[in-house]
This record gives structure tokens, C-alpha cells and sequence, in this order.
């Protein structure tokens, strides 16, 4: 297994099918790719694990500097597909996001998971995760 970070069209190309496991709500892969070339404008970044030529697992994050935590990676999004689930993908990206923080002189590393993602929760409790804070939204804010 071997980490990337996507450099061009065709590796969103070859990364949208997994990421869209987890991001459902966007219609296709072309209007994901587009929401990550947005984001790509303010740093978003995307690794990914590939072995085989197949796309196995998927983190977005971006490195970001804040009062709170200090200089860090915040990841938005990690999954792993589905037909590789514990084959050690996770573990592999998670390995890579620890050291690239400490590439990149970042002190902290960051995520939130839904409250229903079980699974993933004892993986990040695994990997030395705490649960730091509570995660509080307003999803719509003209309904306020």
C-alpha cells in the first residue's frame, strides 16, 4: 500500500467513486470534483492509499493555524471503501497523516465523526484519538 496526495484531474477522477461513499449528498462525481477544486483554492488537500491501482482509502484535510490548537491538520473527510474495509488501509493514511503533521510542524491533529459512525469511532480511539469537544452546528442558518 502506498500513500499519494492527488495532484491533477485524473487523480479526483480516480478518488471520486470513494469519496463519494462517504459524501452521498453530492449528485454525481462531477459536481464532487468540482466542490474539491473550490476547496482545493483554500488549501484542501487530498491523500490517498492506493495498492493494485485501486483507490482503497481517502483523507481531505488542510493544514491550518488557529488559536485553539495552534498550527494543524484538520481532516474533513476519510473513508475507506467499503470492499476494503479493515484490510489496513485506515491504518495506513492515519500512519501518513500523523507523520505529514509532524513533516509539516503541525502539533495537533483533528477530526469530527458522526455521532452514528461507530465503527469509526473505535478506530479513532485506536489510533489515539480523544474526544476533545462537543461539535455544535446550525445547518441551515436562515431558518434563524
Amino acid at each position: 500500500m502506498e500513500v499519494k496526495l492527488v495532484e491533477n484531474d485524473e487523480d479526483l477522477i480516480r478518488i471520486a467513486p470513494v469519496l463519494l461513499e462517504l459524501r452521498t449528498h453530492f449528485k454525481d462525481e462531477a459536481e464532487l470534483i468540482a466542490q474539491i477544486k473550490q476547496q482545493q483554492q483554500y488549501g484542501y488537500n487530498i491523500a490517498y492509499v492506493e495498492s493494485d491501482g485501486d483507490i482503497l482509502c481517502i483523507a481531505g484535510f488542510v493544514i491550518d493555524l488557529k488559536l485553539a490548537w495552534g498550527k494543524h491538520i484538520y481532516v474533513d473527510d476519510l473513508v475507506t471503501t467499503s470492499k476494503k474495509r479493515s484490510s489496513g488501509a485506515g491504518k495506513t493514511i492515519m500512519d501518513w497523516l500523523k507523520q505529514h503533521c509532524r513533516d509539516n510542524k503541525c502539533t495537533q491533529l483533528h477530526l469530527d465523526s458522526g455521532v452514528q459512525r461507530f465503527a469509526a469511532h473505535k478506530f479513532y480511539l485506536r489510533e489515539g484519538f480523544i474526544i476533545s469537544s462537543h461539535h455544535f452546528s446550525i445547518n441551515d442558518i436562515d431558518d434563524y
